[in-house]
This record gives structure tokens, C-alpha cells and sequence, in this order.
């Protein structure tokens, strides 16, 4: 039988109602919601956290997520939608337990945030917003993170991995998939999505240790701050594309200090020994 758009599920035909979480599921996620909301003097403004909620239970937000959301809100499931869909932390349809997340803005894409990128892609056989066959890495180009200092920047679920190479991205997706511990730059090890998810909506990490385990963005951050109160400028990084001066003496590269990049998925500062255009890299040492 063939079947007219006014019959089917064309264009014109209005969505059927959300279905409703089981019974279980919904009094657990009322119990966390009551909670959420005695934060706020208007509960309106718990809607950001109660989207974080209903992200943890299925790993995305779903219509039920939504209309659960309006329901113990008082909102209308337009006013929900739209908030849902503007903000980009809050996923539209299933992903994977590492959302990976590129930086491919100005800085971090000269400093080799698109090679990142581009090499990730091959290497996963996924395109931007795509998920592994195993549902592990769902992989994307991200904006900004204002952690510019540390281009080319990398982010699994939210997480700073910093001064990335298309090799240390590799590494640490492979690590990933396979089901191996991962530290981030600063903060604690990772969580899956949905873990992260809750947390996000204002609940404790409940991981032994995990609260414990942090780290700090380092000397770079901090460089404006220490200028600004007098102290000595820090020491020249040097790029790995960047062939620096001739001067041996004014190849100072800093050294990063134990609270700095702490993940062993960060490439190494010191790269110049590597770039065969630097004096001090395999070119100089064959002709010796």
C-alpha cells in the first residue's frame, strides 16, 4: 500500500509524544532532580543541570530526557528544546563514551590542531561528529578553549590534553579504545561521558581518590600575572616547525616542572631536537 506524507512520517506529520522513562528510572532521576533544584531561588535556572542529569542516564538528550525536564520544571518542551539545542555540550543523538574534541581555531589549528585532526580522522576511519564501530571515541572539531597558551589543544569529555602532536592524539585514542587508565594535562583521570555528564549537573565525583587528583595549567598560564608583579620573564619555548635562533644561548627551552603536564599523552616541550631544520636536531648530528 503505498502511503501519502499525511499518512506517514513525512515532513508535515507532528512527532508523537516523547515516551516516559520506566517507572525506576523516573522516580531515581525526580529524587536527583528535587535535589538539583533546592540549589536555585527560581527553578527555572536549574534547567542547565537537570540537561546534564538526563545526559548521564542515556548518554545523549533524548525527547524523554526533555520532557523530563519540562515536567519537574513547569516548562513547556519548546522552552527546553531550545535551550538543549543551542548549547554544544548538551549531544542530540547517541556518541561515544570519549567525546574527543580537537581545537581547530586560529592558534591551535597554525599549530597543527588540523593535522591533529585530519590525521585522527584517518586513523579512526570517522568524520567530524562521528562514532567508532565500538562506541568509544566519537571525535569532532571544537571552538576555543581558552587554553591558547597550550595550542595545539585536545579534549576528551571536557578534559585538557595540551601541546599535542598528531602522534601523542593517536596514542591517547588508541589508549582509550583500549580500555587503558587516562590522565588528563590537569584534573583527574578520565571518566566515561556519561560519568562526566552527572558530575556536570552537580553531583560528586564518587571515584576513590579522584577529588584528590588534580593538576595545574602550568607557568604559561600564568606568565602576564608574573610579569605584572616584577618577576623575570620565562624562558623561550620552542616550537617544534619553529627552527629558533642559531645561538645555542638563545635556545633556552623552558622546563616544565612536576605540576605541569602531568599526562603522558602531552608531547613533550622540548621538540627542537627533533626538527631536522634545528641545529641541534638528526641534520647537525650527521654532520658531526
Amino acid at each position: 500500500m503505498t502511503t501519502t506524507p499525511s499518512e506517514g512520517v513525512g515532513l508535515g506529520m507532528p512527532q508523537l509524544p516523547a515516551p516516559d522513562y520506566p517507572d525506576d528510572v523516573r522516580a531515581r532521576l525526580e529524587g536527583d532532580a528535587r535535589e538539583i533544584i533546592a540549589r536555585y531561588p527560581d527553578s527555572r535556572s536549574a534547567l542547565l543541570p537537570l540537561l546534564h542529569l538526563v545526559q548521564a542516564e542515556e548518554g545523549h538528550v533524548t525527547r524523554t530526557g526533555m520532557r523530563f525536564c519540562a515536567d519537574v520544571l513547569g516548562l513547556t518542551t519548546a522552552e527546553v528544546t531550545a535551550v538543549a539545542t543551542f548549547y554544544s555540550m548538551y549531544r542530540r543523538r547517541p556518541s561515544g563514551d570519549y567525546q574527543v574534541g580537537v581545537c581547530t581555531n586560529t592558534l591551535c589549528a597554525v599549530m597543527g590542531g588540523d593535522a591533529i585532526f585530519e590525521t585522527l580522522q584517518e586513523h579512526l576511519g570517522v568524520g567530524n561528529g562521528e562514532t567508532t564501530d565500538d562506541g568509544k571515541v566519537t571525535l569532532e572539531h571544537i571552538e576555543c578553549n581558552a587554553a591558547c597558551d597550550f595550542a595545539p589543544v585536545v579534549m576528551v569529555n571536557w578534559e585538557f590534553f595540551d601541546n599535542q602532536t598528531p602522534g601523542s592524539a593517536t596514542r591517547l585514542v588508541d589508549d582509550l579504545r583500549a580500555g587503558r587508565p587516562v590522565a588528563p594535562t590537569r584534573g583527574a583521570r578520565l571518566c566515561t561521558f556519561k560519568d562526566t555528564a552527572r558530575i556536570l549537573a552537580g553531583f560528586p565525583d564518587e571515584r576513590p581518590g579522584a577529588v584528590e587528583e588534580s593538576g595545574s595549567a602550568g607557568a604559561a598560564s600564568l606568565v602576564g600575572l608574573r610579569l605584572a608583579k616584577g618577576e623575570a620573564a620565562p624562558a623561550r619555548v620552542v616550537h617544534p616547525r619553529d627552527g629558533g635562533p642559531h645561538d645555542p644561548q638563545e635556545r633556552a627551552v623552558h622546563e616544565p616542572s612536576p605540576s605541569e603536564h602531568l599526562s603522558s599523552h602531552d608531547a613533550p616541550q622540548d621538540t627542537s631536537a627533533s626538527d631536522p631544520a634545528h641545529p641541534a636536531g638528526p641534520a647537525a648530528e650527521e654532520g658531526e
